[in-house]
C-alpha cells in the first residue's frame, strides 16, 4: 500500500566520516492514530554520536539522530483520543513496538521481544525504510508512544529527560530506591547528574562516587549528600559495605569490582553506562554477601510518563547548554571530551531559520 508522505528539513549524515548537514527527509502523513509534532527542542545523546559515526556497526544512511524530542502537536489523526492540536509533548527513544509480546503487554515496550522500533535507525513499519530522528523540523508518531510534558517545566531542559531521565529513573524505581537508603551514583555526566537529582527526590541519601575531586562542589549543588573519591584507596576502604544501591553511569572502562565492594549485604549495582569492552566481574565480589550486578535500559511508555510527572512534581530538569543546529558537529567533538555540563540541547528554531 502506498503511503502519502511530505518533505521536511532535517540535519543528518550520509556516511560515518561525514559531518552532519542540512537535508530533506520524508515523513508519513498522519494516519488515524498519529500525531504530527513541530519539534521545538531536541537533546543530544551520546547514542546519537555512536549512530552517526557507525560506531556500533549497524547504522543505515542517511542517518538523522535525535531521540530526546519536545514539541507541539500541529495535526492529529481522526482516531486520536489522547492529545489535541496545541499540546506540548515529548517523544523518547522508541516510536513503536510489537504490542503483542509479554513485555509489551506488561508495559515494558523497551524490552519488546520482537524488537521495539527506535526513534531513529530502526525499520520503519510504515514507510519500509528506516526511522529518522529528532534533528528535524517535524515528526509523526503513533499517539501511544507520545508523552505529555508537565506545564511547569522548562521545555529545553525537559528534552534530555526523554532519554537520560528515564534511563536513570527506571532502575532507581525498579529497585525501590527511597528513604532510609544510601545510594551511590558513579560518574557525574549526562546520566549521572540526573541520577543524583532523581535519587535525592526519591528520599535517598545520595553518595557521588567520582575520580575527580574537582567535581565535589558541583555534585553537592546537584543534591549529593556525600562524595567518595574513587582514586583514594582510604576513602574506598572506609566506605566498603555502606551502600544499598549503586547506579553506575560510566561508559569508560573501569574496575567494577571496586564499586561492588562498596555495597552492603544484598546490595545491588545496576549498570546504565555502556563501556566498549566487557567488564570483568570477580565471583567473590558477589558471592560472600549475596550482592547482585544488573543492567537496565530506558523505561516503558507508562513509566516514562510517570518519570515526567515525577519531575514535574519535584521541578527536576536536566542541566543543559542550548546550541544551534549548525553547531552540532562542534558539539559532537566536545561531547567526546566530556566538555558539557551536562547535556547539549538543540534549539530547533535554528534549523527552521
Amino acid at each position: 500500500m502506498t503511503m502519502n508522505t511530505f518533505s521536511t528539513r532535517a540535519f543528518g549524515t550520509e556516511a560515518p566520516e561525514a559531518d552532519l548537514k542540512s537535508m530533506n527527509i520524508q515523513r508519513r502523513e498522519v494516519t488515524s492514530k498519529d500525531v504530527e509534532i513541530d519539534i521545538l527542542y531536541c537533546g543530544v545523546c551520546h547514542s546519537d554520536l555512536h549512530t552517526a559515526r557507525n560506531e556500533w556497526g549497524s547504522t543505515s544512511y542517511p542517518s538523522v539522530p535525535g531521540h530526546e524530542i519536545v514539541g507541539r502537536i500541529t495535526k492529529i489523526g481522526s482516531g486520536v483520543t489522547k492529545f489535541k492540536v496545541g499540546d506540548l509533548v515529548g517523544v523518547g527513544c522508541m516510536v513503536d513496538s510489537c504490542r503483542e509480546c509479554d513485555s509489551c503487554k506488561e508495559g515494558l515496550e523497551q524490552y519488546c521481544e520482537n524488537g521495539m522500533t527506535g526513534t531513529y535507525d530502526s525499520i520503519d513499519k510504515h514507510l519500509g525504510t528506516h526511522t529518522m530522528g529528532g534533528y528535524s523540523e517535524r515528526v509523526v508518531v503513533d499517539e501511544d508512544f507520545v508523552l505529555r510534558v508537565p506545564a511547569n517545566l522548562d521545555l529545553a531542559a525537559t528534552a534530555p529527560l526523554l532519554c537520560a531521565g528515564i534511563t536513570t529513573y527506571s532502575p532507581l524505581r525498579h529497585w525501590n530506591v527511597g528513604a532510609g537508603q544510601r545510594v551511590g551514583i558513579v560518574g557525574i555526566g549526562g546520566l549521572g547528574h540526573m541520577g543524583v537529582k532523581l535519587a535525592k527526590a526519591m528520599g535517598a541519601y545520595v553518595v557521588v562516587i567520582t575520580t575527580s575531586a574537582s567535581k565535589k562542589e558541583d555534585a553537592m549543588r546537584l543534591g549529593a549528600d556525600e562524595i567518595i573519591l574513587s582514586t583514594d584507596d582510604e576513602q574506598m576502604k572506609k566506605n566498603a559495605g555502606t551502600l544499598h544501591f549503586i547506579l553506575d553511569c560510566v561508559s569508560a572502562q573501569h574496575d567494577i569490582n571496586a564499586y561492588l565492594r562498596l555495597l552492603k549485604r544484598d546490595g545491588q549495582l545496576t549498570l546504565v553506562g555502556a563501556p566498549e569492552h566487557p567488564l570483568p566481574v570477580a565471583a567473590f565480589s558477589l558471592i560472600p554477601t549475596r550482592k547482585s550486578f544488573s543492567g537496565s535500559m530506558i523505561g516503558g511508555i507508562a513509566e516514562t510518563q510517570e518519570m515526567l510527572d515525577f519531575c514535574g512534581q519535584h521541578n527536576i530538569t536536566s542541566d543543559i547548554e542550548l546550541i544551534r543546529m549548525e553547531d552540532i558537529n562542534t558539539a559532537y567533538e566536545r561531547l567526546l571530551k566530556s566538555d558539557v555540563k551536562y547535556r547539549f540541547v538543540i534549539d530547533m528554531a535554528s534549523l527552521k531559520d
